[in-house]
């Protein structure tokens, strides 16, 4: 196990480059962080000639790999970093330096057991694209098909499971300081990023939740999944049909090409309604380098590395609070908080409804050119600290995500009204979900589950009250009042401990 020494010394030198870049800012001037946070940053600029303006992205790539996911994953938690912080972090470029052809084939021959001149007619040595966990190159496979190949970096394991246990450490330090810092769950924010980081260093992974996405989206053909080429996928190396469009952030390309930006917008905040609300399993990484237009006006996706998936009862609480905020019924957007548990117990139902009136009533019926998201998550912010309300890990995703296809497909149209477009099918959704018919079916599921359960629950019940005559049950231990001492005492005290355990086998079985 690394040590604290270790750790401290990585936040320091990780320090150091932020505080350079003036990203630290934010936090030393925030009245929230705690006392011995602030001490800690400015220890850190100390001598450092910080910049007007905060560099955040280049602070993080000048970390390295591991610190620029983290960024993408902070994004999602203006709350936590603040909004201009998470505003720059959100425009995060994984553009490094390509790693040396050689090691890439090595790579690929080690990992699919072959030379790669038996897999490939032809393979480009210059990566298409490069990003902080691995890159790409494009290639023609024996049978003529091209595909775009994806390898994982050299050495890039062992260099996240370094940094993310630091992370982890120095989240749970954090933690303990309480107040502000413990209600934003800092330690949750890093195991949702272990998360994440773990299906993106398994390439099997992704290309799993890349076939499960086509699957699921067979029934949308306008969205369009590449295939997986499943004999040349491994962990460390992917392949997969090649994708022919253009991105999505070529606005001129879009233009030159014909496509209709309408269209274009509407059909990917219905693709992602579909995928979060009625799959519950949806791509959690939807910026504009990730989506293609093909020629006959449909929408590619690549890149499944960041997957997010939600099960059915919160999917009905998202479809009902987004069908509250698109009608105006607050009060039902209220009551599925507190049904949730996403609001404490402690607090009125009928206070937090005209808190969410004040953020809902000012932005109903604009266009998302006219909303101010700034101000917009301000009040949403300031209501999750008023009403103690917790980060909730299955949220954090899909909240990242909403905001991105958001500006994805406003980009598109300008005058894209997103509750509108997002209006008829969620409707459609909890008609269908939430009315009788659902409900009668739900109800016979649920009662057929019950008395399927009965046999195991009445065995479980036998084994807990066994009838008279076996063998008596162990005597009921008594509470133990733990002292915390310190190592060189704690190793005394267990030999001793095992010690009298051993004299006192010895005598029982003598």
């Amino acid at each position: 196990m690394t040590s604290s020494v270790t750790h401290v010394w990585r936040l320091l030198r990780w320090g150091r480059t932020l505080a350079r870049h003036g990203a630290l800012r934010g936090i030393e001037r925030d009245p929230l962080t705690p006392p011995q946070v602030r001490r800690l940053v400015r220890l850190a600029r100390f001598g450092a000639r910080v910049p007007k303006q905060p560099a955040y992205a280049e602070a993080f790539e000048a970390i390295g790999p591991a610190a620029i996911k983290l960024g993408q994953a902070l994004a999602t938690r203006p709350d936590l970093v603040g909004e201009q912080a998470a505003a720059e972090l959100f425009r995060l470029q994984d553009a490094v330096p390509p790693a040396p052809f050689p090691a890439i084939r090595a790579a690929i021959e080690q990992s699919l057991g072959k030379p790669l001149e038996a897999m490939f007619s032809s393979f480009e040595e210059v990566a298409i694209g490069a990003a902080s966990i691995a890159q790409v190159h494009r290639a023609v496979t024996t049978e003529g098909r091209t595909v775009a190949v994806k390898v994982l970096r050299p050495g890039i394991e062992d260099e996240f499971a370094r940094a993310i246990e630091t992370y982890e450490w120095a989240a749970a330090h954090a933690e303990t300081m309480g107040g502000e810092v413990a209600r934003l769950r800092p330690r949750l924010v890093i195991a949702t990023f272990r998360q994440w980081t773990a299906r993106e260093l398994d390439l099997r992974r992704e290309a799993a939740s890349a076939s499960e996405l086509a699957e699921n989206m067979a029934a949308v053909p306008g969205f369009v999944v590449p295939q997986i080429d499943w004999n040349r996928t491994a962990r460390r190396v992917m392949t997969m049909e090649w994708i022919d469009g253009v991105k999505l952030a070529d606005r001129a390309g879009l233009l030159q090409a014909g496509h209709d930006g309408k269209a274009l917008g509407a059909l990917l905040v219905q693709a992602f309604l579909r995928q979060a609300i009625a799959d519950g399993f949806f791509h959690a990484d939807l910026h504009q380098g990730n989506l293609f237009a093909l020629p006959d006006g449909r929408i590619a996706a690549i890149d499944f590395g960041i997957m997010g998936r939600i099960d059915r009862r919160a999917r009905v609480w998202l479809a009902e609070i987004l069908h509250g905020l698109i009608t105006g019924n607050y009060k039902r957007v209220a009551e599925i908080h507190f049904e949730a548990g996403y609001v404490p117990p402690h607090h009125n139902v009928g206070e937090f409804t005209t808190a969410l009136r004040a953020v809902g009533e000012p932005i109903r019926g604009l266009a998302a050119k006219d909303i101010s998201i700034g101000q917009m998550l301000d009040g949403l912010f300031a209501i999750t600290r008023d009403f103690d309300m917790q980060t909730q890990p299955h949220l954090l995703l899909l909240q990242k995500t909403m905001v991105m296809v958001e500006g994805v497909a406003t980009a598109l149209d300008p005058d894209l009204n997103m509750w509108e477009t997002s209006g008829p099918f969620v409707q459609e959704w909890i008609r269908s979900e939430l009315g009788p018919e659902a409900w009668l079916a739900d109800r016979i599921v649920d009662d057929v589950k019950t008395l399927a359960g009965l046999p195991d629950l009445i065995r479980r019940i036998e084994a807990q009250f066994p009838a008279p005559g076996g063998a008596p049950p162990p005597p009921p231990l008594r509470e133990v009042q733990v002292i915390r001492i310190n190592t060189g005492w704690r190793y005394a005290v267990v030999a001793l401990l095992a010690g009298t355990a051993g004299v006192a086998a010895a005598l029982l079985l003598s």
